[in-house]
């Protein structure tokens, strides 16, 4: 015979996070191009060594992940951001 207590253990204990997921900012704020003249934007999604930040922690989907890696290199490239630096703000 089986007690209310072991019932919770046989259904699926992950329903309640799947209505919980996280959104990628660009979508939720509707931003289809990422401009690498934005540095502000672009700022928040690094690291203070100027590295992009993964995918877990910015809830970015893989293509605006790339677009951030593009993005992140032109930056560069036209001087907004430095390649290396020790104190990045």
């Amino acid at each position: 015979m089986i007690n209310k207590s072991e019932i919770k253990f046989l259904t699926p204990f992950n329903i309640e996070n799947k209505k919980n997921k996280k959104k990628c900012s660009f979508k939720k704020n509707n931003i289809n191009y990422i401009d690498y003249k934005n540095y502000y934007l672009l700022k928040n999604f690094l690291n203070e060594m100027g590295e992009i930040l993964p995918r877990k922690i910015t809830y970015t989907t893989a293509k605006q992940h790339r677009r951030l890696k593009i993005a992140r290199k032109r930056c560069r490239h036209i001087g907004l951001l430095p390649f290396t630096t020790d104190n990045f703000q």
